[in-house]
C-alpha cells in the first residue's frame, strides 16, 4: 500500500511540473508551458482536491485522463467547425457580390421566358432548368470578370467601393479563377443540355459583356447601347435552347428588352451622375449636364415599345388582348419619360427609374399569359449566298391568314413564303447589325 501511495504521489509531481513529457503535450497551443484546458483541467483533479485521488488506484487517474482527452477532441472539432463554417459564409457572399446575383437573376428570368415562349405547347422542365443554370453561371462569370476589369474605378465610387475586391476581401487571382471556372462549366452546360447555338450565344455574350462593353465604359457613351445587346441575347438563347432555331417571332422579346434597357439606365445614369464622373465612366450623362439627350433617349425608346404587342399578336405569339395591356404598359413608361424631360429633377428621373422596374416583368407576364402555340407550325429557313446570313420565320396558318388578310403570300411547292409586316425591324432596334435581305416573291 505504501509503494501504490508513493508511486501516485510522483504521478502527481510529474502532471504537475512543466517538464512533464507525455502524450498529452500534443494539444499544447504553444511551446510557453501554458497547457491546453484538458491538461490543466487534469491537473486541477489530481492536486486541488486534498489528495483524493491520491487514494485511488492508478487505473482510475488514467481512465479520467482519457475522459478529458475525448473531450478536448470534441472542443477542438466544435471549432474547427465554427471556423469552416465562417470561411464558407464569407466566400459564398463574396462569389454571390462577383456575380451580381440579383443583375443574373433577372438574365435567367428572361432566358427561361423564351425557352417557354420557344417551347410551344410541351415545356421540357429538365431543359428549362439546365438552360437557366448555364444562363446563370455565364452571367456570373460575366459579372466577375466585369469588376476584375473595374476594380480600380469602383474603390473610387461610393455605390461600389465595398464590393469584394475593392474592398480587398478577395483576391484578384481568386476572382479570375472563380469566373474561368464558372464561365467553362456555364457553357459547356448549354452545349451538352441545350445545343450549341445556345452555348454559342452565351459564350458570344459573355465575351461582349466582358471584353466589349467593360472597356468601352470608359472610352465613349455607345457603351450603353452595346450594355443593351448584351441584356436582349438571353432571351433569344431560351428560344434557341427551346427551338434549335433563331426564328423572326423570337426576336420579341429580346427587343423589348433592348428598348427597356434605354429608359432604365438612362434613369439611373441621371440619378448616379457624381459617381459615374468619379468612377471615370463616359456615361452620355457626362456630356449632358441638362439631361435633355438623355431624356430624349428615353422617351423614344419607350415609343418603341408601343407596337411590340401588335407584332406579338400578328405573328401569332400571343392572343389579341395582349396587345391591349402592352399598348398601355408602354403608354404609361412613356409618360414618365415625358414627365422627365418636362421637368429633369431627380425626382422625376426616380419615378421613370421604378417605372421601369415594373414594366419588364408584366410584359413578360402578358406573354406568358396571353402566349398562344401551334404545334403544326413549321419554319422555313432563308438563306442569302451573298451575305451568308441565316434567317427564319414562322409561317401563318390558315387560321391566321383569316385573321391578318392583308398578308401576301407566294406558293412555291410546298414551300409559304411571307415577308414580315416590318422590314425595318434590324435597323431600329439594332443599330449595330446588318440589315437582313429577305427572298424576293
Amino acid at each position: 500500500m505504501w509503494r501504490r501511495r508513493n508511486s501516485l504521489s510522483q504521478f502527481t509531481q510529474l502532471a504537475t511540473s512543466s517538464k512533464f513529457h507525455s502524450p498529452l503535450n500534443i494539444i499544447q497551443p504553444n511551446n510557453n508551458n501554458n497547457y491546453y484546458y484538458p491538461l490543466r483541467l487534469l491537473q486541477l483533479q489530481i492536486s486541488g482536491h486534498g489528495h483524493g485521488l491520491i487514494t485511488r488506484s492508478s487505473s482510475t487517474v488514467v481512465d479520467r485522463v482519457g475522459e478529458i482527452g475525448s473531450t478536448a477532441a470534441v472542443i477542438d472539432a466544435t471549432s474547427f467547425g465554427a471556423k469552416f463554417a465562417d470561411v464558407a459564409r464569407h466566400y459564398g457572399r463574396c462569389y454571390w457580390e462577383l456575380s451580381k446575383a440579383k443583375l443574373s437573376m433577372l438574365a435567367v428570368a428572361t432566358s427561361g421566358a423564351g425557352y417557354v415562349l420557344g417551347s410551344g405547347s410541351t415545356v421540357d422542365l429538365a431543359g428549362l432548368c439546365y438552360t437557366c443554370m448555364g444562363t446563370m453561371m455565364v452571367a456570373a462569370s460575366a459579372s466577375t470578370l466585369n469588376q476584375v476589369f473595374e476594380v480600380k474605378n469602383d474603390a473610387m465610387m461610393n455605390r461600389t467601393r465595398r464590393r469584394p475586391l475593392p474592398s480587398g476581401r478577395i483576391s484578384i487571382p481568386h476572382a479570375v479563377t472563380w469566373a474561368s471556372s464558372v464561365g467553362l462549366a456555364g457553357t459547356a452546360l448549354l452545349a451538352s443540355k441545350a445545343n450549341l447555338l445556345t452555348a454559342g450565344l452565351g459564350a458570344s455574350n459573355l465575351f461582349l459583356y466582358a471584353f466589349v462593353y467593360t472597356p468601352l465604359k470608359q472610352i465613349h457613351p455607345v457603351n450603353t447601347w452595346v450594355g443593351a445587346v448584351v441584356g436582349a441575347i438571353p432571351p433569344l438563347m431560351g428560344w434557341a435552347a427551346a427551338s434549335g432555331q433563331i426564328s423572326l417571332n423570337g426576336w420579341i422579346l429580346p427587343a423589348a428588352l433592348y428598348f427597356w434597357q434605354l429608359p432604365h439606365f438612362m434613369a439611373l445614369a441621371y440619378l448616379c451622375r457624381d459617381d459615374y464622373v468619379t468612377g471615370g465612366f463616359k456615361m452620355l450623362s457626362f456630356a449632358d449636364p441638362s439631361g435633355r439627350r438623355i431624356a430624349l433617349v428615353a422617351l423614344r425608346n419607350c415609343i418603341y415599345l408601343i407596337p411590340l404587342g401588335y407584332l406579338a399578336y400578328d405573328w401569332g405569339i400571343t392572343s389579341g388582348w395582349f396587345c391591349l395591356e402592352s399598348t398601355l404598359l408602354a403608354l404609361a413608361i412613356s409618360g414618365t419619360a415625358v414627365s422627365f424631360l418636362l421637368n429633369r429633377t431627380k425626382t422625376t428621373a426616380r419615378r421613370m427609374f421604378h417605372a421601369s422596374l415594373l414594366y419588364l416583368p408584366v410584359f413578360m407576364s402578358g406573354l406568358m399569359f396571353h402566349r398562344v402555340y401551334n404545334d403544326d407550325q413549321h419554319s422555313l429557313a432563308i438563306e442569302n449566298t451573298k451575305d451568308n446570313m441565316l434567317i427564319s420565320y414562322p409561317t401563318t396558318t390558315h387560321k391566321q391568314e383569316s385573321r391578318n388578310p392583308d398578308k401576301t403570300k407566294h406558293d412555291k411547292g410546298n414551300m409559304v413564303v411571307s415577308r414580315p409586316p416590318v422590314a425595318y425591324a434590324s435597323v431600329a432596334p439594332f443599330p449595330f447589325l446588318p440589315v437582313p435581305i429577305y427572298a424576293s416573291s
